[in-house]
């Protein structure tokens, strides 16, 4: 329904983003950055995450002949690329199935097999999924309906992996452990709120402080302690009781040769954005690199603070740009339709400006989008939208109010031509949301 003549020139320069968006969340830069600094040359390798082919190349070029082995799991939609000298294998997300556990199986025998060596881990967000090897007595298809469960009740992605960890004998340290006595190098790509990284794919190589009786809470928090399959019940409950060993904790032996570190997140996106605008003559401002909450309700709140710089100059006189990254999440009440959490929160916000402004006007612009190019169930990475794109649904016999409250904004915003549609990203540093403001109104 929009071509690009009716597109305002903000909403256009918005669109010219995507591609440095791109750029800046490289991850083969970041990891070949992060070895060089650690100036170490492990002779097992392991990656996996969303991330794990550019992290993987980094290595190789970086180790060279000093790899003996290892192995890179990659998502299920990506085609197989030529990694020298690596088994790669293939994993699903975001719900885990059956080559998951085939994963799983593959990255703990190459643990094993560092014992005595130094191991180089490599992980980025997806991981959780994507690498599984369940606890005794749970089945594979028991954790893919309990994350669905959670994916789908709003729970934050520290409380799904306080449960993830429960379940699994690769996540929350249990890789260090398979690995232990080896010394381990874990690099992580963050995309989780904080950057905290046991909870980075789950924290593989990292001390977990969570403990059953937190995934149980977090079941009872969402009430889905009585709709998870009864096996995972149990055995958290068993572990609870003292029945199963807990995740590896801080101070465990098996971390004493365990070295950890973070080589990018959001954070280092959303700054080299903010140089790149102040560059274009944009004052910029990043608000927080840890957002969350519901992805309307934050739609809602970056309306109010767009109007305010807008109207008033606060807090940042134009031309203004606010950057913001983070996660935030969808709770779907009932079927809900196709979107995901930066469609849903562009369309609030959207909505919200339009709700506010006497004549809609085209001098701002909100884009959102995630890193990984993804967007929840949807083809798309994000939107691009600005006051008054809502008139031109309405003026189609659309109602934007009733797409957002099935939570189905990519069928809307994908029909007036809001989406950003870039395919997959071998990336994953979390979500990226840009507001610029022209003028004062």
């Amino acid at each position: 329904m929009t071509n690009t003549r009716d597109i305002p020139g903000i909403a256009l320069e918005a669109r010219s983003l995507v591609d440095r968006i791109i750029e800046y969340s490289d991850l083969y830069t970041y990891t070949m950055r992060a070895l060089e600094s650690l100036n170490v040359k492990p002779r097992i390798l392991i990656a996996f995450g969303k991330a794990s082919v550019p992290m993987a190349r980094a290595a190789i070029d970086y180790l060279g002949d000093s790899i003996e082995g290892g192995v890179v799991v990659i998502p299920k939609w990506r085609e197989t690329p030529s990694l020298p000298g690596l088994e790669v294998v293939k994993g699903s997300h975001p719900v885990p199935d059956e080559s998951s556990l085939q994963a799983g199986q593959a990255v703990v025998e190459w643990a094993r097999a560092a014992r005595g060596k130094e191991l180089l881990v490599l992980v980025s967000g997806g991981g959780s999924a994507m690498v599984e090897l369940p606890q005794e007595g749970v089945g594979l298809e028991d954790i893919a309906e309990t994350n669905k469960l959670l994916l789908l009740s709003g729970a934050s992605i520290y409380e799904i992996n306080a449960v993830r960890k429960h379940l699994s004998l690769v996540k929350g340290g249990w890789l260090a452990k398979h690995a232990y006595p080896g010394t381990v190098y874990g690099l992580y790509a963050s995309d989780v709120p904080g950057d905290r990284l046991d909870t980075i794919a789950s924290g593989p190589t990292v001390p977990d402080p969570s403990t059953y009786e937190d995934a149980l809470t977090v079941l009872s928090r969402y009430n889905l302690l009585d709709r998870v399959p009864a096996d995972v019940k149990r055995v958290l409950e068993e572990g609870a009781s003292g029945l199963r060993p807990e995740t590896p904790k801080p101070g465990d032996p098996v971390f004493s040769k365990v070295f950890n570190s973070l080589v990018a997140s959001n954070m280092h996106v959303l700054e080299k954005l903010s140089g790149y605008l102040r560059r274009l003559g944009y004052n910029t401002l990043i608000l927080t690199s840890r957002i969350d909450g519901e992805s309307r309700e934050v739609g809602r709140a970056l309306a109010s603070i767009s109007l305010e710089a807008m109207e008033k100059g606060i807090p940042l006189e134009a031309p203004a740009a606010f950057l913001v990254g983070g996660e935030t999440t969808v709770s779907v009440q009932g079927e809900g339709g196709r979107g995901g959490r930066n469609q849903e929160l562009a369309l609030s916000w959207l909505l919200h400006v339009e709700k506010w402004m006497e004549k809609p006007a085209a001098q701002m612009v909100l884009l959102a989008m995630d890193t990984d190019g993804i967007d929840g169930n949807s083809p798309a990475a994000g939107a691009v939208v600005w006051p008054g794109l809502a008139r031109v649904a309405r003026d189609s016999g659309l109602d934007p109010w009733v797409y957002l409250e099935k939570h189905d904004s990519y069928s809307l915003l994908s029909m007036i031509g809001a989406t950003i549609e870039t395919g997959p990203i071998d990336s994953n540093l979390n979500s990226v949301i840009i507001i610029l403001i022209k003028n004062k109104k």
